[in-house]
């Protein structure tokens, strides 16, 4: 039987047995653990259960910067393949894997897909890079090989190429970021494709969230499906870091954890965790990884932990969608927010054509947050447009940011920079 579907007790002492393992292995092959045990007084001996790791200090992005090289396990010539992070809060991180942690990170998406409902016949049709140093595209096109599925790896953009392919190769089951959905049914409106009538049946949503904390479609997650109603969206979370991904099943009540691959805390501002349910920041230690594997990394990421069984008959816990960044809350006038939520109402909008999100420090000291916006050809005019955002601002999120209109061919250029490989969104200039 899957591990997942076991019960909570059985769960635990199954990750607290694989835990001892990595800790030994750590403890033999990592230069920097083994120096943090050695500088610390940990005996790994002592550490037994899960709730024994809060004896063992965070591991952190500046730690990797730092001693990169001290966090592989193996020999260079082991590493068949260098990887970097997207580098979304500061300079990329270079990872290497092994052989084996290719075959994990196949062993892992197979899993994911097989949660969202994929089996041997579906097609998917990947709108994601596969190359540009990317763990996540290589991993979805191994995952599927594994999964004994299909894969039609067309890369990220290009409207009129997506639906070309769609159209020659019938894909049912198509993952990209979700608010690239909504260029492409602009495309096939303005094309006349009968998109709500094509192959597709299932939405596999990667980089945004898709649902509120209590699981119901958020504004983007809900535009999509009233324009496409036919599909089924799945949302997922994952990072090079954690070299995991954990997808929602058919009920979409929050992202399965592997067990067999992670150990999952949720961290409080204290630096505890906190009681399941209440969010807090994510902190993984990965199970089974060879090449460069970690222990209690800080992610950055705010989500809650939920144990309760799922509908679908795992035990397994599940992670709610991401709440934000830590290190991207903004307090603006007094209210504490998160990026996503600015996102929500601007892909809410129907005349938005484009944005990035700037928050910098006020004269006051205080944050300034600016959205810079392009307009469709549908938009009121500008002064109205402004006024109508901030309306929808206050509405949602009771303060408004700044609103400024730029040529929707400026604001593309600051998503799409020549190096990245993610749509940046968001720009924070603020001194820390």
């Amino acid at each position: 039987m899957d591990i997942e579907f076991k019960t909570p007790n059985e769960i635990k002492a199954f990750q607290e047995d694989l835990l001892r393992k990595q800790l030994r292995c750590l403890q033999e092959n990592s230069p920097y653990y083994r120096h943090l045990f050695e500088t610390c007084g940990i005996h790994i001996e002592s550490i037994r259960t899960l709730e024994d790791l809060v004896q063992i200090p965070f591991t952190e992005k500046k730690d990797l910067q730092l001693f990169n090289d001290q966090f592989r396990c193996v020999p260079k010539e082991k590493i068949v393949d260098y990887i970097t992070t997207s580098g979304t809060l500061g300079e990329p991180v270079t990872f290497g894997c092994t052989d084996r942690d290719l075959d994990r990170l196949a062993y892992n998406e197979k899993k994911s897909f097989a949660c969202a409902g994929l089996k041997p016949g579906n097609i998917l049709q990947l709108m994601t890079t596969i190359d540009k140093r990317f763990m996540a595209g290589l991993a979805y096109f191994l995952g599927i090989r594994a999964l004994g599925a299909s894969i039609i790896r067309v890369g990220n953009g290009i409207p009129e190429l997506q639906w070309d392919t769609i159209q020659r190769m019938r894909p049912d089951a198509i993952m990209c970021v979700p608010s690239f959905i909504l260029r492409l049914v602009q495309y096939a409106e303005e094309h006349n494709i009968d998109y709500r009538h094509s192959s597709v049946r299932k939405i596999i949503g990667i980089g945004e969230g898709l649902r509120n904390q209590d699981f119901s479609l958020n504004l983007l997650g809900r535009r999509i499906h009233e324009k496409w109603p036919e599909v089924e969206l799945y949302a997922t979370y994952s990072s090079t870091e954690m070299s995991a991904t954990f997808s929602e099943c058919q009920f979409g009540l929050g992202g399965h954890v592997h067990p067999e691959l992670i150990v999952v805390e949720i961290i409080g501002d204290d630096n505890l965790p906190v009681p399941d349910g209440q969010p807090g920041e994510v902190v993984v230690t990965t199970l089974g990884v060879e090449g460069m594997p970690l222990l209690r990394f800080r992610t950055g990421d705010i989500a809650a932990k939920r144990v309760e069984q799922c509908k679908c008959g795992r035990w397994s816990y599940r992670l709610t969608p991401l709440l934000g960044r830590k290190n991207n809350m903004i307090k603006l006038k007094g209210t504490t927010l998160y990026p996503p939520a600015i996102n929500d109402v601007l892909d809410n909008t129907p005349w938005i054509e484009n944005y990035v999100v700037v928050v910098r420090d006020s004269e006051a000291g205080t944050d300034e947050v600016i959205v810079k916006c392009g307009l469709s050809p549908a938009a009121p005019e500008e002064n109205a447009a402004v006024k109508e955002l901030k309306d929808r601002f206050r509405s949602r999120l009771r303060v408004a940011p700044l609103v400024e209109i730029m040529p929707v061919e400026v604001i593309r250029s600051i998503n799409f920079p020549a190096k990245s490989r993610k749509p940046v969104k968001f720009i924070d200039q603020r001194a820390r």
